[in-house]
């Protein structure tokens, strides 16, 4: 499987940033240990602060990679641009937070980008990574038997 993980604005700070919240370990840390539990993948990744180049990448990645794990981080629930982005690409894509977004600010509670998801995997900490790429290959599995 080929897979992309798209993050968005301030994740690029994981394991200095807020530390009681996100944790100690940087996305390099949880990256090198998920391409070391699934060899047998590519597993890509970006990680942008800017709303236009999560966008390109969505419409990069999104024809020809078996799956997006997106994070879009305060965008979830401002951008009706990546949200567009994600409904127009026929990769399977799985939300991604690592905070209970739903336990935080009101205005966190809604996600735009959500709805055109083939999940969402909300509150788990970094490992919440780990469990969408579980979640692409049951859909890829899916997808096959289809075929």
């Amino acid at each position: 499987m080929k897979i992309v993980i798209i993050n968005g604005p301030n994740l690029n700070l994981l394991g200095k940033r807020e530390p009681g919240k996100y944790g100690t370990e940087s996305f390099g840390e949880r990256l090198d240990a998920l391409r070391e539990l699934y060899p047998d993948f590519t597993i890509d990744y970006f990680q942008s602060n800017i709303e236009g180049e999560i966008i390109n990448r969505i419409h990069e990645t999104g024809f020809n990679y078996d799956g997006i794990i997106l994070n879009p981080g305060g965008y979830t629930h401002t951008s009706v641009a990546i949200a567009d982005a994600v409904a127009s690409v026929e990769s399977p894509v799985i939300e991604v937070h690592i905070t209970n977004v739903a336990a935080r600010e009101e205005f966190r509670h809604n996600s735009l980008v959500g709805r055109y998801c083939s999940g969402s995997i909300i509150g788990l900490g970094l490992d919440g990574y780990r469990l969408a790429i579980e979640a692409l290959k049951e859909i890829s599995k899916k997808i096959k038997k289809q075929a």
